[in-house]
């Protein structure tokens, strides 16, 4: 193959990887040429060296090395960009089982770090501690691949890509690099500058349009921390519309017309309702103009529309119901509630007792490394559960007590950071042990303004499958309890009455009924919350939307003692929930749910909570 074909056929498989990346395109025939050649020659312009200090002068912050130009180097030329190779690169739960099991790599990446532990545990600890000043990373875009492929990857640089460091007044930028005929990643290293020989070589660690206080907790990990007393405010309106379709709502006077006489006519994109809906009072129909209630399983944003073209159908949903089913949005309308708040080491947190303290990674990383320290400097526990904004079943989610990790995870898109829930409640599983579990109630949103709330009184468990410790935090069957979408792991099944009956001889001391009234308490609290402003920053009254959320829920020990007190702690709720259990389970769930919410009938199983 030609040089000229050769050129054009790497533009047409990299050309938007280089222009996303910012790379100058003059660079571009010298990164062809030098992956088909694979051309490595960086030591040709640069030299690393380890930096010297004297004893007691090094802190946890300061550089382990430096690169140094060895000749002038321009931006200009054309033949000033370098390939650096990546000695790991790996996802953030499976960096233990990496270091153990990957031939040579634990060695590499002690001499990187400088680490003298002898054995092979203490190695790997001091390297997980270590690695978050070395370690960058990327994400694989694109709507052809699944949720799984997009998950952030992390990788370290070699020796020489490794020895950066970084300035503010940077020379250089290093940007990752996928080739795709061969399926591996590279770091693409070239100037902004002119840097003079002798020289050293920065890069700015923090690309992006970060200032401010973000940028100085994400710059932790190398400049350290400096603590400021700041305020934490519920943001502006148009934080609660940033990345949202718009929706409209209906006209403040909208009174819902009453539906035709006889059965109420039910159109759903949901199988379970399709398969599980058999009161009589309800006929599924197979299309949208004949029903009465449409009960869809994508967002539907159009109630101004609905009222005043189909004004006697009802639709499942309730406008900006995100505000409560989107995990940032759920901590903002959660700090608006009782002035009960967290225990004492926490009273300098505005939440409520009953959700666990969290921050927005995105906009309150400072205020998360606040907290973070506090609680060090108080000897506190320091494990924090780290999640994306809407994604579920554990994807892209992890626990850590590592400060330094905690201020890299903004680079790998928005996430809200939670302590963890480090003293549950746990449940006696024969055969196993001690281990976590979590309930999920199924809520009824009836009304808004006034707000109407009830719960399904038939909840659901899921268990840990193996016992819980506060260690082994890549182990995913110890600290989570998503077992439903994880090939390989056993799904323990338990009915709620099955579970109280076990719960009443475990706990004799805390009767369910009174755990079940703080639950209750909760919702209803969350549920007011939510309501108590108008869009986009609360729900929006809609009287013709009904609408069914999952909440998820762990109990936790709270106080000072052993065992004192139980106290719930929500931890999300669902959107549009899966609800094939709950059919399998009790077959008149959604004849039960039905009949509440549109027949505004008194079912047992139903209960108003506001």
């Amino acid at each position: 193959m030609d040089g000229l074909l050769k050129y054009n056929t790497f533009l047409a498989e990299h050309k938007p990887q280089l222009v996303l990346s910012g790379v100058p395109e003059h660079f571009w025939p010298t990164i062809c040429k030098k992956l088909t050649d694979q051309i490595f020659d960086a030591g040709l312009s640069f030299q690393l060296a380890a930096i010297e200090y004297e004893d007691g002068d090094q802190t946890p912050y300061d550089p382990l090395w430096s690169v140094f130009a060895t000749r002038d180097i321009q931006p200009s030329d054309p033949s000033h960009v370098y390939l650096i190779d990546h000695a790991w690169t790996f996802k953030a739960n499976s960096i233990r089982s990496n270091l153990r099991n990957v031939p040579g790599l634990l060695g590499r990446m002690c001499n990187l770090m400088q680490i003298t532990a002898n054995s092979v545990e203490e190695q790997i600890e001091e390297v997980c501690k270590s690695m978050w000043k070395y370690a960058h990373t990327y994400t694989i875009g694109g709507s052809e691949f699944s949720v799984e492929e997009r998950i952030p990857m992390w990788y370290v640089m070699d020796e020489l890509g490794s020895g950066i460091i970084h300035s503010d007044n940077y020379n250089f930028r290093a940007v990752p690099f996928i080739h795709i005929p061969e399926q591996l990643t590279y770091t693409l290293l070239f100037p902004v500058k002119d840097v003079a020989e002798g020289c050293p070589i920065t890069r700015n660690f923090v690309e992006g349009d970060y200032t401010g206080l973000q940028r100085e907790a994400m710059l932790l990990p190398w400049e350290g921390y400096c603590e400021y007393e700041v305020e934490i405010k519920e943001p502006s309106s148009k934080y609660f519309l940033e990345g949202h379709i718009v929706e409209s709502v209906p006209a403040a006077d909208f009174t819902k017309e009453k539906s035709i006489s006889g059965k109420l006519k039910v159109y759903s994109e949901y199988e379970y309702v399709n398969q599980y809906l058999t009161h009589p009072e309800f006929e599924i129909v197979d299309n949208e103009t004949d029903a009465d209630i449409l009960w869809y399983i994508n967002h539907f944003k159009d109630y101004k529309e609905l009222s005043e073209n189909s004004p006697h159908k009802f639709v499942n949903q309730f406008p900006f119901e995100y505000v409560v089913t989107i995990k940032d949005l759920l901590a903002l309308v959660a700090r608006r509630c009782s002035n009960e708040r967290s225990p004492p080491e926490d009273e300098h947190e505005d939440q409520p007792v009953w959700f666990p303290t969290t921050f927005n990674m995105k906009t309150e990383l400072y205020h998360l490394v606040t907290n973070y320290m506090r609680r060090e400097q108080a000897g506190l526990d320091n494990h924090w559960i780290c999640k994306p904004y809407n994604l579920a079943r554990g994807l892209d989610t992890y626990i850590t007590d590592n400060v330094f990790f905690l201020c890299r995870l903004p680079l790998t898109g928005p996430k809200i950071a939670q302590k963890y829930i480090s003293n549950p409640v746990l449940f006696d599983r024969p055969d196993i042990g001690l281990v976590k579990f979590d309930i999920r109630y199924v809520i009824l949103l009836k009304s808004v303004n006034p707000t109407e709330v009830y719960v399904y009184s038939n909840f659901f468990l899921r268990f840990s499958n193996k016992p819980f410790a506060l260690n082994d935090f890549e182990d995913y069957e110890k600290h989570f309890t998503v077992m439903n979408y994880n090939d390989g792991a056993p799904l323990f099944r338990l009915l709620c009455a099955d579970f109280k009956e076990a719960w009443s001889k475990q706990y004799p001391n805390h009767d369910w009924v009174d755990v079940e009234k703080s639950i209750f308490s909760m919702l209803s609290e969350l549920f007011s919350a939510a309501t108590s402003k108008d869009p986009p920053r609360g729900i929006g009254k809609s009287p013709q939307s009904r609408a069914l959320y999952a909440a998820d829920i762990m109990l936790s020990w709270q106080g000072q003692k052993i065992e004192s007190v139980i106290q719930p702690k929500l931890l999300e709720i669902n959107w549009m929930p899966d609800c094939q259990r709950a059919c399998e389970y009790y077959p008149d769930f959604y004849n039960d749910i039905f009949s509440a919410m549109f027949l505004d009938k008194d079912v047992n199983t139903c209960v108003q909570i506001l």
